[in-house]
């Protein structure tokens, strides 16, 4: 089973968004180093506690920093953008780093409403024009009689990806014929036989013969079980300030989420939006991951890992990678 990261360049409090960003960027050298099959970055707007607003400015500087890990956005909120822009955007990852780039698609604003507005040319978003805008963002990309040509043209266009975390995602994904990446950290309600719901939708093309998943999940690996779950805490406390709009949303430390005072409506609501993290020793990490990919029928996990300390996070993707005997320098 391949092994992937999808890393939101976390902000803690104390530190910057500077500083996170330099963060994504070891990151990615370092579990590239360990193996890991690929390294996408996500894209969110007015939030204090995570720094990656611009995933294609942020692919390029990681696409120069490593060399053979495939890169990706996890993805472009394509509802913002005009379609025509992200295909030549694509286009330019992919002629940079040829056969490494993958576009991953998102619905969902990435932020709260008024963003999303901001972020819109007249102010008014149009999500319901998504399946659309996949279409022809498809066409751009791979139909040489498409007008207006998009430019510059790679050695091979990116792979592009849909991302959900609902039915519907997976009925699109189907649809269009794309590899499909489930975001259970988002939904950790969701039924487990979502994608085999994708994979019976699925329509094959000349780029995606066959059905591909990947499942993306919340992981904190340590030495010890009750290290882990003091380390996972940190992002517990500060999701909930995000959620509730109450607090300082940035990563706070092991120490002060500890000492949150949490309702047992907060208690609940962290156990469950934790329902299917992967937190603990690598090897119950390791069996938790198989399980999930297991469970969902999934092909491959992407995994996601937040803490304060940024030694922490790089010593959960290496006992990861250990504990799934990952080969370095793939």
């Amino acid at each position: 089973m391949l092994l992937s990261v999808l890393d939101q360049s976390p902000i803690r409090q104390g530190g910057s968004a500077h500083q996170a960003l330099q963060e994504t960027l070891e990151l990615a050298q370092f579990t590239e180093a360990l193996g890991y099959h690929r390294f996408w970055v996500s894209e969110h707007h007015s939030t204090d506690a995570l720094a990656g607003s611009s995933p294609e400015v942020l692919l390029a500087a990681i696409g120069q920093a490593t060399s053979t890990i495939r890169i990706g956005s996890g993805g472009i909120m394509l509802p913002h953008y005009s379609p025509f822009k992200v295909a030549e955007l694509a286009s330019t990852l992919a002629s940079l780093f040829p056969d490494r780039v993958d576009l991953g698609l998102g619905r969902a604003p990435g932020t709260d409403m008024i963003s999303a507005r901001a972020l819109s040319i007249d102010g008014e978003p149009r999500f319901e024009q998504f399946p659309q805008q996949v279409t022809d963002l498809q066409s751009m990309l791979f139909d040489p009689q498409f007008k207006p040509q998009v430019n510059p043209k790679p050695p091979s266009p990116a792979t592009v990806w849909m991302l959900g975390s609902s039915p519907d995602s997976a009925i699109l994904a189907g649809q269009q014929g794309l590899p499909y990446n489930f975001a259970l950290f988002i939904n950790p309600h969701m039924d487990t036989r979502i994608l085999d719901y994708y994979r019976q939708q699925f329509a094959a093309t000349e780029r995606q013969e066959k059905p591909y998943t990947s499942l993306t999940v919340n992981v904190v690996c340590a030495d010890t079980e009750e290290q882990a779950k003091r380390l996972a805490l940190s992002r517990q406390i500060s999701f909930l300030r995000f959620a509730t709009g109450t607090g300082d949303s940035r990563i706070c430390t092991p120490e002060e989420a500890e000492a949150v005072q949490l309702s047992s409506d907060e208690r609940a609501f962290i156990d469950q939006r934790s329902a299917h993290a992967a937190v603990g020793t690598p090897e119950q990490v390791r069996d938790k991951l198989f399980q999930l990919a297991e469970d969902f029928n999934a092909d491959e996990i992407m995994t996601v890992t937040i803490t304060y300390d940024f030694e922490a996070r790089k010593r959960s993707y290496q006992l990861l990678a250990e504990a799934f005997a990952l080969t370095g320098g793939q």
